[in-house]
């Protein structure tokens, strides 16, 4: 009978009006407030969809979405009393502290915001960072989320997107695929300049305009070293590239047109000693 009364006691002071009150209006806040977040984040979206970039796109809608999430957040914590003065002056307190642990993520904001107005590229652009190459799928404030041809996930802060040197392959709708290569002294290079044109006027991918490039660069150890440039649309480059190498061996091969190759000769210690000292 005592512990019925006990049970009774506590429950009777825990459940009071007030508290059924509170837990009332914080579960109609929820069920109000996360469907019109996510109301308003979608309305963003229509609004901004094709007046801006990709990624000035993305940067609105999260925005939105994070303040919603934020005056949310601060409506419940109203209600259970905590104000937003006391809130503010919490971050004051801890300021300082937290500023020295995020001059990285701040200097990464900051990298972003410079990014999003230069605009050296967009969503869907194919681009080389150090050794990592990608396709953008998303530019955030703090980091760049790059897909590789691979299918892995590469996470590049917006700071060594300003510091290091960014290579935008798909900037340009034509680009030109360059094939180095070398022939033997031996060959007629009218000969070899008129096979290798010959191949990039009949590629499907080649473009006649700009015309192919066919430079003689330099006399190697080994033999000539051309430089043979072909333009073609950027989403061709692969396909161009493959055939032409394909080509260019089997037709120096009908033309009988060498490509030569470092040749090294091996000799025992006692043929050295016979050699005569010239």
């Amino acid at each position: 009978m005592l512990l019925a009364i006990n049970v009774e006691k506590l429950t009777g002071d825990f459940i009071t009006p007030e508290r059924i009150s509170l837990i009332i209006r914080v579960i109609l806040i929820l069920l109000v407030g996360i469907p019109l977040v996510r109301l308003i984040r979608s309305l963003t979206k229509k609004i901004v969809k094709n007046r801006l970039s990709p990624q000035s796109e993305q940067l609105v809608v999260r925005s939105v979405y994070y303040v919603a999430i934020l005056i949310l957040l601060i409506t419940l914590l109203n209600e259970f009393g905590f104000r937003l003065s006391a809130i503010l002056g919490a971050a004051g307190i801890f300021g300082v502290a937290i500023g020295f642990a995020s001059q990285t993520s701040f200097s990464n904001i900051i990298s972003g915001i410079f990014l999003i107005s230069e605009k050296p590229f967009k969503v869907g652009d194919v681009v080389q960072v150090s050794s990592n190459i990608g396709t953008i799928e998303s530019i955030d404030l703090l980091s760049i989320k790059l897909k590789t041809p691979d299918n892995r996930y590469v996470r590049v802060p917006n700071e060594t997107m300003i510091k290091t040197e960014v290579i935008n392959i798909t900037r340009y709708p034509v680009r030109r695929v360059d094939i180095n290569l070398s022939v033997s002294y031996d060959d007629d290079l009218h000969k070899v300049q008129e096979v290798l044109l010959g191949l990039a006027e009949s590629n499907p991918w080649a473009l006649k305009d700009p015309a192919p490039l066919f430079s003689i660069d330099k006399f190697g150890d080994s033999g000539i070293q051309i430089l043979f440039g072909v333009w073609t649309k950027k989403e061709d480059i692969q396909n161009l590239k493959t055939s032409l190498m394909i080509g260019i061996k089997e037709k120096f091969k009908q033309e009988n047109i060498t490509i030569p190759f470092p040749h090294i000769l091996i000799a025992n210690a006692e043929e050295l000693k016979n050699e005569p000292i010239s």
